[in-house]
This record gives C-alpha cells, sequence and structure tokens, in this order.
C-alpha cells in the first residue's frame, strides 16, 4: 500500500500501476457502430415508440426529428470530454476532475455500476417480445412462445442476456469489435429488406396480409385489423402534424430510446484517435444523425403500409390490455412487416435478421460499466484487484462485478411481487449522471484551464465563450427539462415513489462506499484527493 512519500513521489505512484493494462482494440469506426448499437432503432426505438399513444396528440415523427437534432449538443459536449480527457472511466474520470472525488464516484458508480445490474432483464424482456417470441409465433411453437411470456421465461431470458454480455466482453475488444461488425452488417440487410416490404406493398395488401396471419398464427377471426384499431380506440395526430406543446411532452419518452449515443464514452481510453474531436462527432453524432434520419423513414413507411390508426390503435390495445384485440402479442413491427411474405421461411429469415441488433447491442449491458468499475479501482478507491485485466485487456473482475449481481437482481424483477416496480427510474438516475457530466464539461475551461487549453477542442469558441460550454449548458438544459417531467408527469411511468426510494437507497450505498474506502486510504497513508488532482495514464 502506499505511504505518504511514495503517494507523492510521483503521478505513477498515485495511481493501481503506471498504465491501465487496457488495449486499444477500437477504431473510431467500431466506436461509431457501438454508438449506433447503443440508440439501436429495432430495440430500444421500436419498442419506445409503442408508448406513444400515452401522449395521443404530440407527433411521434417530429418528437424523434427535434429530439434527435437537439440531442447533438450532447454529441459534442462528450466529443469534447473525450477530446480533452480520452480515458477508461468517462463520466466517472470527468466529473471526479472537475467536481470532485466523491461526486463522481457517487454518480457514476449508481448510473454506471449498480444500475446496470437492473437493465438485464429490461434487455431480456425486449429479447422476448422482438426475438424469443416473433420466431417462436413464426415457427408455431406456441408453447415456446408462452414459456418467454412466463416470470420462468423472463428469467431464462435475463440468465442468456448476462451470459452472452459476459462472453462478448470475455472476448477482448478486438473480437468484440467483429461481432458486432456482423450483426450491424447482418442488422442492415434486415432493416434494409424490412424498408424494401414496406414500401413496395400498400395498406391494403398489409390488411389482407395481416387478417391471414392473425388467423393463422393467433387464431382470430373477422376483420382482425379493423378489430385492432376498434380495441385501441384511439384518435393519434397525423404523421405531419405538429402540436408543439403536446410534441414537447412527447420528447422526454422519446429520450428513453435516444439519449445513449455517449454509450461509448467510457471506452475511449482504448479507442485509437480518441483525441481527433472531429472522429468523435462522426463516431456519436454521425450514429445519432443517421439513426433519426432512418427512424423517420421507418415512421413514414409504418403510415403508408401499416396504417397510422393502426400502428396507434395495435400499440394501445396491447399496453392497455384492451378487451377484444384480436392478438395479444406486442404488434413488433417487424414481424408485422414480415406478414407480407406468404412464406413462413421468408418470415424467420426477416425476423432473424433483424434479431442481430438485438445481439449486437447486447454486449453493452455490461461493456460501458465495466470500464466504470475499473477506473474507480485504478484510482485506488475500489481495491486493487478490481482493476486486473486479462492478456488482452479484458477488466475481469469488474466484468464479474457486472455479471454476478445481475442473477439476483433478475430473479427477483422475474419472480418478486413489486420489484419490478423499483427499476422504474433506470434511465432516470443514467441521465443524472449524464447531467454532472454535462456541469462538469461546462465549467471545465475554468476548473482545470491547464488541461482545457493544452487539448485539441481550446480553439472552438463561439463569441468568445468555448463551445464547450455552449453545448454542455445546452445538453443540461435539455436534461433538466426531461427530468422535471420524468418527475412531475405520470405518463411516463418513471415517478413512482418507490423506485425513488429505492434509487436514493442505491446512491446512499455508492456515498457509504465512498466514505469507507476513503477513509480506509487515509488509514493506510494515501489521500485520494491527490488522485483527483492528476490524469491517469493509457
Amino acid at each position: 500500500m502506499a505511504s505518504n512519500s511514495t503517494a507523492s513521489s510521483g503521478t505513477g505512484d498515485l495511481f493501481q500501476r503506471k498504465a491501465t493494462g487496457l488495449l486499444k482494440g477500437w477504431s473510431v469506426r467500431d466506436a461509431f457502430i457501438y454508438s449506433t448499437f447503443s440508440i439501436n432503432l429495432i430495440t430500444l426505438g421500436l419498442f419506445i415508440f409503442s408508448f406513444a399513444p400515452f401522449l395521443p396528440e404530440g407527433s411521434l415523427i417530429w418528437a424523434v426529428i427535434l429530439s434527435g437534432l437537439y440531442l447533438v449538443f450532447q454529441a459534442v459536449t462528450y466529443a469534447s470530454l473525450i477530446a480533452v480527457m480520452p480515458r477508461a472511466g468517462g463520466d466517472y474520470v470527468w466529473i471526479s476532475r472537475v467536481l470532485g472525488g466523491g461526486i463522481g464516484f457517487v454518480l457514476a458508480v449508481t448510473g454506471w455500476w449498480f444500475i446496470l445490474w437492473h437493465w438485464v432483464p429490461i434487455y431480456a424482456n425486449i429479447l422476448n417480445i422482438e426475438v424469443a417470441v416473433p420466431l417462436a409465433t413464426i415457427l408455431r411453437l406456441d408453447g415456446v412462445a408462452a414459456f418467454f411470456g412466463s416470470a420462468t421465461g423472463m428469467f431464462t431470458s435475463s440468465m442468456i442476456v448476462a451470459a452472452l454480455a459476459t462472453l462478448f466482453i470475455s472476448l477482448g475488444m478486438k473480437t468484440y469489435a467483429r461481432i458486432q461488425k456482423i450483426c450491424f452488417y447482418g442488422g442492415l440487410v434486415g432493416l434494409a429488406i424490412m424498408i424494401f416490404v414496406l414500401l413496395v406493398n400498400s395498406n391494403a395488401d398489409f390488411v389482407s396480409a395481416f387478417n391471414s396471419q392473425a388467423a393463422d398464427l393467433y387464431g382470430a377471426s373477422g376483420n382482425a385489423y379493423q378489430d385492432t384499431i376498434n380495441a385501441g380506440d384511439i384518435q393519434a395526430a397525423a404523421p405531419g402534424d405538429l402540436a408543439f406543446g403536446p410534441t414537447m411532452l412527447l420528447i422526454p419518452m422519446i429520450v428513453f430510446f435516444n439519449l445513449f449515443s455517449n454509450w461509448g464514452a467510457t471506452l475511449y481510453g482504448e479507442i485509437r484517435g480518441a483525441s481527433d474531436f472531429r472522429k468523435n462527432i462522426y463516431a456519436m453524432g454521425g450514429a445519432l444523425i443517421v439513426t433519426t434520419i432512418v427512424a423517420v423513414i421507418l415512421l413514414l413507411l409504418f403510415a403508408k403500409t401499416f396504417g397510422w390508426d393502426f400502428y396507434y390503435a395495435a400499440n394501445n390495445a396491447y399496453w392497455n390490455g384492451a378487451e377484444g384485440a384480436p392478438t395479444t402479442a406486442w404488434p413488433y413491427p417487424g414481424l408485422l412487416a414480415a406478414f407480407l411474405f406468404d412464406s413462413p421461411i421468408l418470415q424467420f429469415i426477416l425476423v432473424g435478421l433483424l434479431s442481430l441488433w438485438f445481439f449486437g447491442w447486447v454486449g453493452s449491458v455490461f461493456l460501458s460499466s465495466t470500464r466504470v468499475v475499473f477506473a474507480t479501482a485504478f484510482d485506488r478507491v475500489l481495491p486493487e484487484w478490481v482493476a486486473k485485466t486479462s492478456r488482452n485487456g479484458v477488466p475481469y473482475v469488474a466484468l464479474a462485478l457486472m455479471l454476478i449481481p445481475s442473477i439476483p437482481i433478475s430473479y427477483l424483477y422475474a419472480f418478486g411481487e413489486n420489484f419490478a416496480t423499483y427499476t422504474l427510474d433506470a434511465t432516470l438516475v443514467i441521465a443524472v449522471t449524464f447531467l454532472g457530466s454535462a456541469v462538469a464539461a461546462a465549467i471545465l475551461p475554468w476548473r482545470k484551464p491547464e488541461i482545457y487549453n493544452a487539448s485539441p477542442i481550446a480553439r472552438y469558441n463561439v463569441l468568445g465563450i468555448p463551445l464547450i460550454t455552449i453545448s454542455a449548458v445546452a445538453f443540461g438544459a435539455f436534461l433538466s427539462f426531461c427530468l422535471y417531467q420524468w418527475f412531475v408527469r405520470d405518463v411516463y411511468g418513471v415517478n413512482n415513489p418507490q423506485s425513488l426510494y429505492y434509487m436514493l437507497g442505491l446512491y446512499g450505498v455508492a456515498i457509504l462506499m465512498y466514505i469507507g474506502f476513503r477513509v480506509l486510504r487515509r488509514a493506510q497513508g494515501m489521500d485520494l484527493k491527490m488522485v483527483y488532482d492528476e490524469i491517469p495514464e493509457d
């Protein structure tokens, strides 16, 4: 352990070792693909869009466009922070060096470590409704589809998510990059087929196909298409209408999907060329803009082929458990598009290709978080053994600290009577961490002038104000708006008191951990404040 004399002898002695042991295994293109998976249109996007009927007067298309454009400020903010300090740990490193170690530890550990245990069953639910159940339905394996709709099926899927994420990450960054490329390009083929099928078929074609498939696969009778509209019973704004107020209220719903283009920010200590501000904009901002454009195209095609009233009614009927709905499964647009094929083989191929978007995304539930856990140990807050890495640069202890707690959390989510309710604020906690980074970015030029002035972003100013400050203030205002709406409005489903108390409990655990480890390090002769005055080596 470090003594007072060794702690003050040099920067390298402050940290667990002189270099992280992580390998620069990714290119900026790999980071772009990871960002695209993080704001995953097929998995997260289509799932979140299905909640739009709860705010039917808002324009879903305009909410996607406006939020996507505004979140460019987020991309600029994080691209700037990365260019200044391209280190493993991302939010933790930036907040701790600018706002203080305690704030950085508590926000990052809660928002990146504790909370991602609870995202495993959230990923699992998407695996069920977008992959397992649709494929089982096409194969007419009704028992399999029913199993994945049960609590046991939910826990099983959670274990599949945790196992796949652990496997992919344990293979190292280079191998992970190959896996996500296969999933990305294969998923693009599926997306292109879906777009083509929706483009060349008419609404009349879909009505006929849906009625036929609803009868064949779900045992529905009569005009299932019209029965779905009747069961949904909702009047939604037309696709092109812009009612500004209601649309602004829809945006906090949409950001449950597109708030995460910065998900790879904790990994930039392992990305070649990470100090290049423009490349970082390409990776995160490019993923955001491309995803926004494709999302608008898909929604317009839904309106043309499915029918906007049907799309809203099907989702409204599902979430409200409407009586008289001809089907009880979640109306996955990928499966609806597959209905336009007469062949079950072609249906299976399309849904299977679209499922690659999930398998390319699944590793993100642990990958980014492992670097935050690693960074806290590298700073000697957590025990040194947590910062151990394998020969291929995998922080395997940090990975275990993601995997092991996720198992009982997933069990409680699946079988606990109220535990799923406790996770409702899972996105809110992440947004609070992002807000901490926004505050750090806004004041960085004045708080850490020596680091800022030596960085490549120092020359970017608007009317004499640093660009990073402008973008950070704009992004912080956006987050504050969303957080306020989430707290005061029931429609977003995240202002549950039980969930709030539970999340506050997680923050309390993080505070106690920081105090305990700081006292321990002080007893060992090390002042953590000295650590937070330095930047770790790559």
